[in-house]
């Protein structure tokens, strides 16, 4: 299939008014599945498979830098790489924000940035740093006046952008304390509601059923929630749902198997069968566009394969 998406950001501003996308499919209460992109090729391949929205995990980053997810990442590379989804895709992306690198005025710093990249929502978390990935122990929470706190900054930093709020609380202090949580962080400027590591039906349909805002479910493997499908969420009354890391666990899956198989061969013909042709690549990333936008480059002919 061509890809008739133009590389519109050659010759456009990046895309503004994303977060009132985003925002006005939660009011038509269409359920949103998220698509977990960390890179602008992954983002790509999930719009052209029909997602249309993305979500940059800080988790799915970090481990794509080599680095464990433990805060180590600096609020530029996250830009950086936000920027580089958004003007590729022109879709809404919801970035992990994990603490907003700081206090009040870093999370202030934060919106800033992300919404002059054109960034849709933000997710902020009431973690301590270093934090840790929401489905392991030993994690340490803010207080909840100091998390509010926080949120009231972004929400007067921001225009278009939207904010979402993420609890860590359940694990540690309890289902009714991550709900008291929520509640206050809607009073303090929150758009939406993200409980994480919940681990029952029951715990989800019970954070639906306190609060009357869009709440995201995140779908995470290897965690403490069990396997949900999108439908299922959307009957526990739940907006949208994330797969973060999913993409990078299926990459380097399969990057793993063919390192191995061609140190051990030699060569990489039994892989070939498993590989996005050269004619797919160029479709997903609109070579022959980007071509077309100067007149002295020669068509390129994308030669047969050989078997």
């Amino acid at each position: 299939m061509t890809n008739n998406i133009q590389p519109v950001w050659l010759e456009q501003p990046l895309p503004k008014g994303l977060g009132a996308q985003l925002a006005l499919q939660w009011q038509q209460k269409k359920f949103l599945s998220i698509a977990g992109a960390y890179d602008p090729i992954g983002g790509l391949i999930a719009r052209k498979a029909g997602f249309e929205a993305l979500y940059l995990s800080g988790g799915a980053l970090t481990a794509s830098l080599g680095l464990p997810d433990l805060g180590l990442i600096t609020m530029e590379e996250l830009v950086v790489r936000a920027r580089s989804i958004v003007r590729a895709t022109r879709l809404p992306l919801v970035v992990d924000g994990d603490t907003g690198f700081g206090e009040a005025l870093n999370v202030m710093r934060l919106i800033r940035e992300l919404e002059d990249v054109g960034v849709a929502a933000v997710q902020l978390e009431d973690q301590v740093l270093p934090k840790k990935c929401g489905h392991l122990n030993g994690k340490h929470l803010v207080t909840p006046q100091e998390m509010a706190e926080k949120i009231a900054a972004a929400s007067r930093a921001r225009s278009d952008l939207r904010i979402i709020a993420r609890t860590d609380a359940a694990g540690s202090e309890g289902l009714e304390a991550a709900i008291s949580r929520a509640k206050l962080y809607v009073e303090a400027g929150a758009d939406a509601i993200f409980p994480e590591a919940l681990a029952s039906k029951e715990e989800f349909e019970a954070f639906a059923n306190a609060l009357d805002v869009p709440l995201l479910a995140n779908m995470t493997e290897f965690g403490r929630t069990p396997q949900t499908s999108a439908h299922q969420f959307e009957e526990m009354g739940y907006a949208m749902a994330i797969w973060p890391v999913s993409s990078l666990r299926i990459a380097a899956k399969a990057m793993e198997e063919f390192y191995t198989e061609l140190k051990q061969s030699g060569t990489a013909a039994q892989s070939v069968s498993k590989m996005q042709t050269r004619s797919e690549l160029y479709d997903v990333i609109n070579y022959f566009g980007y071509e077309a936008l100067d007149g002295s480059i020669q068509r390129t002919i994308v030669p047969d394969a050989i078997d």
